[in-house]
């Protein structure tokens, strides 16, 4: 276990530095709502599903760190991140443009209560978590991650947290999968019925993702 803590902090290190000029270009969150098109068709309605790679819910993604929105963008736009469809908008998409879509996410967390669930696991479940060191970057409650370009995770639709994490297993496909220095050795750790387990109680937890409509959706 502190070999795989030690080689996730290494990672970590080297992934904070490649994602640090993504972060330093100032969102303005006025702008952003004027930018937001291509993302409310998806993630501007609750409980809609994608059907690529496979059917699940899209991502909550109102109330994530400005900070990951923008990493996980440029993992699309870069193609270290495989998905046609949001790689063809991240694409479309400036640095500034970027900026400004996930300061508008961000704007909408909510102040959290005091009286977050406490962490108690299944005995199973409990033991994935060691397994992954999920903690170290992901934080108690995967809800405070150690830096903002990681994401959190609490609460997010467990059908799409197990289509991401499988996606991390995937290699060679240009379409579908992840390159991530961090996720991919720990995700290939476990069977897909393992990850699911994870995914269940994940999506269980209170957290700050929602998904807002804009005013003429709702």
């Amino acid at each position: 276990m502190i070999k795989t803590w030690t080689t996730v902090f290494a990672l970590f290190v080297a992934c904070a530095t490649s994602t640090a000029s993504a972060q330093a270009v100032q969102g303005d969150i006025k702008a952003g709502e004027g930018k937001i098109s291509m993302c409310i068709g998806c993630h501007g309605i609750a409980g809609y599903q994608a059907s690529f790679p496979e059917v699940y819910k899209v991502p909550m993604i109102s109330g994530q760190s400005a900070a990951y929105i923008a990493a996980a963008l440029d993992a699309y736009r870069k193609g270290d991140r495989h998905h046609p469809t949001m790689r063809g908008v991240a694409e479309s998409l400036s640095d500034q443009d970027i900026a400004d879509v996930s300061a508008y996410y961000e704007a909408h967390n909510p102040v959290r209560k005091d009286s977050a669930q406490p962490h108690d696991p299944p005995t199973q479940v409990a033991a994935l978590i060691e397994k992954g060191a999920c903690f170290t970057c992901h934080g108690q409650n995967f809800s405070k991650p150690i830096d903002a370009s990681y994401p959190k995770v609490a609460g997010q639709h467990s059908d799409y947290l197990l289509a991401a994490l499988k996606s991390y297993k995937t290699v060679n496909n240009p379409r579908v999968g992840r390159s991530n220095g961090i996720m991919a050795p720990i995700a290939q750790q476990f069977s897909n019925q393992e990850l699911k387990l994870l995914a269940n109680y994940i999506s269980k937890l209170d957290g700050d993702l929602k998904t807002i409509p804009p005013a003429h959706f709702r």
